[in-house]
């Protein structure tokens, strides 16, 4: 029996070491990116996804946490427009940084703590039919060994809420 859970005593650290090395070794920089054609100019898409006041009509989050508070900056539109919000998941903000209505929204997305900074964006691109919208978020996670496992399940965690997201965007705009 002392052999027995020596064994697994030696199996456990191995383990715990083979989790650490290979954490250690995976990169932590992640990117998840959700497009969506959409019948509408990008001047139409903007009213949306240009104004923080109209971000509750479409964004995901609150559908995930329907405990989210948000609290809207001085500015609700254009470079410097800013929210922020807390919700039984944690808290952030959002700055935007560029907004040009023929191209797109640039953002700052902040979950939590600023070593948690992510940059996140919406590029619009002109078809025949209308719009292809592309939500693209990027970012790397500090937090040492963990960080490299997290990173690897960003696109499983935020690529469905992106989808969401834009499939309400969509709906929105399409009927006003």
């Amino acid at each position: 029996m002392n052999s027995l859970v020596k064994r697994m005593a030696i199996a456990l650290v191995f383990l715990i070491i083979v989790f650490c090395g290979v954490g250690l070794l995976l990169p932590a920089d992640y990117r998840v990116e959700r497009s969506i054609e959409i019948t509408a100019s990008p001047k139409s898409i903007h009213t949306y996804v240009g104004d923080l006041n109209q971000w509750d009509t479409w964004t995901p989050w609150k559908d995930s946490d329907p405990s989210i508070v948000v609290t809207l900056g001085d500015k609700t539109t254009g470079v410097g427009a800013s929210q922020s919000w807390t919700g039984g998941q944690g808290g952030g903000s959002v700055l935007f940084t560029k907004s040009i209505v023929a191209e797109g929204l640039e953002y700052d997305l902040v979950f939590g703590t600023e070593s948690d900074a992510s940059s996140a964006k919406f590029i619009y691109s002109t078809l025949e039919t209308g719009t292809k919208v592309d939500w693209v978020m990027e970012g790397k996670i500090a937090t040492p060994i963990i960080g490299g496992y997290f990173a690897l399940m960003m696109d499983s965690f935020v690529g469905p809420m992106f989808e969401s997201g834009l499939s309400k965007l969509k709906a929105v705009v399409e009927n006003g």
